[in-house]
């Protein structure tokens, strides 16, 4: 079904919930037939799951795929508990076979476009998620060489121990795996990453896990000089996806608009653009069905490119230089800068 905002939301049965570690909970979800299609994915994409909340109604958080489109019949997400996480303990403590939960379809933007490529997948804690099914994905479905930095507090507190040794058994030549316990090794510093790592300079990196893991291991990759550094965020979403007020669009003066030409699910439409509105808001507005989940820059799921005249992003925290290179912009963020503007949701 569709919500009245446009955004696509569907209920799913839990099919199973694997106890990973004391801490985190996979669910594994059954996709009826008739949405085989709505839920096809990326690696690293992600679902947004709806929480219910007395207080507010319910609220929305993204959590990885863990499962690979390559080799898992279904898709499935893990969620770590976190100190004083409603959701995450909620899920933890109390989802169950059976259990029935409002989804949105798969989105994102962080994973690889080029499986051939030689990477290091650079993961702490429930950071994983996501790297493993990038992991899974490339071994399965590319040629390429994988190595995985694995930070965690301890051996218990791994998740995925087990299906990573697995991996590593398959594949002996072509995957690495690094575990960093910080009761052996202490708190990882950028110098001690550096040195690590440094083999794999010159490799794509993909990074996921909290703020500070992620900011010193940007540290070495920025001494390393490494070509390519893609990062995946967890944050608390400021705007619920499965609530979105619908919006009135106020008049403007004609000059003050552009025409946008947007090509998107086989279809094209031609619009006009106010120029301090952003084209996801104009897209919306006029009954498209675009894709998005945070509107906030952060997710990369209404990524589109531009493929005739000039843009603008008000802020962009999903896109790296190279892909804006390619003109590679989002939509929630876009403003036009010339009077024409071809757009084309093909990623």
């Amino acid at each position: 079904m569709n919500a009245d905002n446009g955004v696509r939301v569907h209920v799913l049965k839990v099919g199973a919930v694997i106890e990973e570690t004391a801490d985190a909970r996979t669910l594994v979800f059954e996709v009826p037939e008739e949405l085989t299609e709505r839920f096809r994915y990326r690696p690293g994409q992600f679902l947004t799951l709806r929480v219910p909340s007395a207080r507010t109604g319910s609220v929305a958080r993204c959590y990885s795929l863990c499962s690979s489109p390559l080799c898992d019949d279904r898709i499935a997400v893990t969620v770590k508990r976190t100190a004083g996480g409603y959701a995450s303990n909620l899920i933890c403590d109390t989802v169950a076979v059976g259990d029935l939960i409002t989804v949105l379809e798969p989105a994102g933007a962080f994973g690889p476009r080029d499986l051939d490529a030689d990477v290091l997948l650079c993961a702490a804690g429930s950071g994983i998620t996501p790297i493993l099914s990038i992991l899974k994905s490339m071994l399965v479905g590319g040629s390429g060489n994988v190595a995985v930095l694995y930070a965690n507090r301890d051996r218990e507190s791994v998740i995925f121990a087990d299906t990573l040794d697995s991996w590593a058994r398959r594949f002996p030549e072509r995957l690495q795996v690094l575990h960093w316990l910080e009761s052996e090794r202490g708190v990882p510093t950028a110098d001690a990453l550096t040195d690590l790592v440094r083999r794999y300079r010159d490799r794509e990196w993909f990074l996921c896990g909290p703020a500070g893991f992620m900011a010193v291991t940007e540290a070495a990759a920025a001494g390393l000089r490494v070509p390519r550094v893609h990062t995946e965020e967890y944050r608390s979403l400021q705007q619920n996806p499965f609530d979105q007020p619908v919006r009135a669009t106020p008049a403007r003066p004609l000059g003050d608009t552009a025409v946008v030409e947007v090509e998107i699910d086989g279809e094209t439409h031609v619009l006009d653009w106010p120029k301090q509105t952003p084209l996801l808001d104009v897209l919306l507005d006029n009954g498209i069905d675009a894709p998005y989940v945070c509107r906030e820059s952060a997710c990369g799921t209404c990524v589109c490119s531009v493929k005739d005249g000039r843009t603008r992003m008000r802020q962009n925290e999903a896109l790296i230089d190279d892909e804006i290179a390619l003109g590679l912009t989002l939509a929630c963020q876009t403003l036009p800068e010339s009077p024409r503007v071809h757009i084309a949701f093909d990623q």
